[in-house]
């Protein structure tokens, strides 16, 4: 709990305050405090909603796991793009925040001193080069180790924050109870839109907390302490806050200027002055040496949980993919913490209006804020059997209370800092672009391969797949229920079994049972079947004389995510079959299941997966294998035949695109073989006897037109084993 408190504590103290005590004063007099308070409460409430969700969800990425849990892979891109870039723009802040004190405090010292440096305080470019040399010597230490609170930082600040308030109520003791009453006095300098206005600059003071669940995986026992850890970061902030407020109202000026005045004279550097008034020259030392820690701390605390975001994104394929690796040794993400320094000194270079961007950081900050109370709500509503270790009291009223202020913050936030909407449409258009162009599709795979691997995420999702299983013959059922389960699971999905009484137009059921019975004895055996693999399907039962027509409707009426079918066998006939016609009318998924009579999965499942060329990064196959390797332990091999006559370079080359073309399509550890052969039927058939399941594709050879095509009839002919052909819907 320490390590993750200290993480909190580096990203919320001291920085905010510091920086923006002055606008908050200058804006709504003494009340300053009453504003500061307020956004406590709302932090607090946020911090509640956040703890819920890292306590339930202990990964790392923050709002962006949250998300990536709840919404669909594009909504939690846009989440996870626009919560990385705020968090980046806040290290740009607090490191040319760091540089200006440092350059100050260097200043002060070598005036002291009587020596004469004026390159420190007359060098433009010095700010952006102590920015940038500070960002990256911290990137190296996070990339040697895990961390990132600053302990001793940490102490070092809260000890001098600690002497200020101390030293402030000493003589705030010693002070005419009057001159304290006049020094709050107009408390509303500004009235209540000032007081709104200071809550708006302020908020970000208190951002912070959702850099410990943005560390969330890294964090022992998260359950537990991510949560007291978050409360305890921010109580120890408003301890600090709120004291040292109402001292620099009190005592902070010189008995001439109102606090209003003061900090509208010298908005950035109050707290300088204030201290400087009530403790002398020794408080304003103070203040600098407190401002310097800050920064350092707020600039490693917000590197590092960027850089776990980065991680985290990577690791869905919505960021490069190389940074998702870790050092073996160190246990750090090293390239996603390089990634973001190199991105952070590229922003404290180029951005031409850094006031504008930190107000884009803040209004994405309140965005991002207000969607995790939202998401709250959802995993509550949508997975009520399973509670989270920490829950958040008086649900739903705490979560509604705080996504309603967090909106309303960043409503202000877009209107008084127009730039700061700009900026943040800005980034989110190039994500956009960078998403549909580079991510788009192999983050959708890996978002379906993690439904597949964990089926929890459809229900959190809101939605109920429903798998159709049309079953004529009794003894496919065994292995098409079976089937049909492993990709819907029980608890996140449907399964519906449905017969079809096949009978003739003008069809008499008095005079003509066997229709009738037929259908009985399919529905009798569906019963049986189901209920000895406790499998809880449902069964339907439609009359109709084109049976085919009948599946496509049904699909359509009840909106199947899947139709499983069942086939005895497929011919060498290359002209349409009645289920190859029925392949490009369903708007579904299909996949079609040939097998020997009451065959079922192993636990231990060979499967052949031929490909050619490139291969195609089919969905439907990545749900498949990702089901199956949920339920049990599975042998995938991708196979890829070559001309005989091909150089190496080329059977290289093959073996490459074998290898990203199976990295694509399963997570798990595979199998990847490139065989030289002129017939690649024959290849296949081979390979095919060591194998317990095939697995090809349809052809498509045009709209809504699919047939088996002649590989795939020609291997079904020539092998024994069960076969599965797959059709992605559209």
């Amino acid at each position: 709990m320490a390590r993750a408190t200290g993480i909190g504590v580096g990203a919320i103290v001291g920085g905010g305050i510091l920086a923006l005590a002055g606008a908050a004063f200058a804006a709504t007099g003494p009340s300053a405090i009453l504003a500061f308070a307020i956004n406590g409460v709302i932090a607090f409430l946020t911090a509640l909603s956040f703890a819920e969700m890292a306590s339930r969800f202990p990964e790392s990425g923050g709002t962006y796991t949250f998300a990536r849990k709840v919404l669909s892979v594009e909504s939690a891109f846009t989440v996870g793009w626009v919560v990385w870039f705020a968090s980046i723009v806040a290290a740009v802040l607090y490191a040319l925040g760091f540089a200006s004190f440092a350059i100050l405090l260097a200043s002060e010292v070598t005036t002291t001193a009587g020596w004469q440096a004026p390159w420190i305080t007359e060098n433009p470019n010095l700010p952006s080069l102590i920015a940038i040399g500070t960002t990256l010597v911290l990137a190296v230490l996070l990339m040697v180790k895990t961390g990132g609170g600053g302990d001793f930082a940490n102490i070092a600040k809260l000890t001098v924050f600690g002497i200020l308030i101390v030293g402030g109520f000493w003589v705030l003791a010693r002070q005419d109870p009057a001159q304290t009453t006049k020094s709050l006095k107009p408390f509303f300098a500004g009235g209540a839109g000032g007081l709104l206005q200071a809550m708006g600059y302020s908020f970000i003071a208190l951002q912070g907390f959702d850099l410990i669940a943005a560390v969330g995986g890294e964090v022992k026992n998260p359950q537990k302490n991510i949560p007291r850890a978050m409360m305890v970061s921010l109580l120890i902030a408003l301890l600090i806050y709120l004291p040292l407020l109402f001292v620099i109202a009190t005592v902070g000026t010189d008995g001439i200027q109102s606090v209003t005045e003061l900090a509208n004279d010298n908005p950035e550097t109050i707290v300088a002055f204030a201290a400087k008034n009530y403790l002398g020259t020794s408080g304003y030392w103070l203040v600098l040496i407190a401002a310097v820690l800050s920064m350092f701390t707020a600039l490693q605390a917000n590197l590092f949980a960027a850089s776990r975001i980065g991680l985290a994104m990577a690791r869905d394929r919505t960021l490069p993919q190389p940074m998702a690796s870790v050092n073996p040794q160190l246990g750090t993400p090293i390239v996603s913490v390089l990634v973001t320094a190199v991105l952070t000194c590229g922003l404290v270079v180029t951005l031409p209006d850094v006031a504008s961007a930190g107000a884009a950081s803040s209004l994405i900050f309140l965005i991002t804020f207000a969607i995790a109370h939202w998401l709250a709500i959802l995993v509550r509503q949508r997975s009520p059997e399973e509670a989270p270790p920490f829950r958040v009291p008086l649900f739903p009223m705490m979560p509604i209370l705080g996504g309603v202020a967090c909106i309303g913050l960043a409503i202000f936030q877009g209107i008084a800092v127009p730039a700061a909407g700009s900026i943040a449409m800005l980034w989110l258009g190039f994500g956009g672009l960078l998403f549909l162009t580079m991510f788009a599709r192999s983050a959708r795979l890996k978002d379906v391969s993690s439904i597949a691997a964990n089926p929890e995420l459809v229900r959190l999702r809101g939605n109920t797949p429903l798998v159709l299983v049309p079953i004529a013959n009794p003894s496919n059922a065994e292995a098409m229920i079976a089937l049909a389960e492993i990709l819907v699971p029980q608890g996140f999905g449907r399964v519906l079994l449905q017969t079809i009484v096949v009978a003739p137009q003008d069809w008499m059921p008095l005079e003509d049972t066997e229709p009738m019975d037929r259908s009985e004895r399919v529905i009798r055996q569906l019963v049986e079947t189901s209920t000895m693999l406790g499998i809880r399907a449902e069964t339907l039962t439609t009359v109709s004389h084109e049976p085919m027509e009948e599946i496509a409707r049904v699909a359509r009426l009840h909106r199947c995510e899947s139709v499983l079918l069942g086939l005895s066998e497929i011919t060498e006939d290359a002209t349409d079959s009645p289920i190859e016609g029925l392949l490009g009318r369903l708007e579904a998924d299909v996949v079609v299941l040939r097998a020997p009579p009451h065959w079922h999965l192993v636990q231990e499942q060979r499967i052949l997966i031929p490909v050619a060329g490139r291969g195609i990064n089919n969905h439907l196959l990545v749900r498949l294998l990702g089901s199956l390797q949920r339920r049990q332990k599975c042998e995938v091999t991708f196979f890829r035949v070559i001309p005989e006559d091909a150089s190496d370079a080329e059977a290289k080359r093959a073996k490459r695109e074998l290898l990203n073309l199976a990295s694509l399509n399963f997570s798990g550890a595979c199998q990847c073989e490139v065989v030289r052969n002129d017939d690649p039927i024959t290849a296949v058939v081979e390979a095919s006897r060591f194998a317990g399941l095939i697995v090809l594709g349809v052809q498509r050879i045009g709209p809504k037109k699919k047939l088996f095509g002649r590989f795939t009839r020609s291997v079904a002919r020539q092998t024994d084993c069960p076969l599965v052909v797959i059709s992605r819907r559209g």
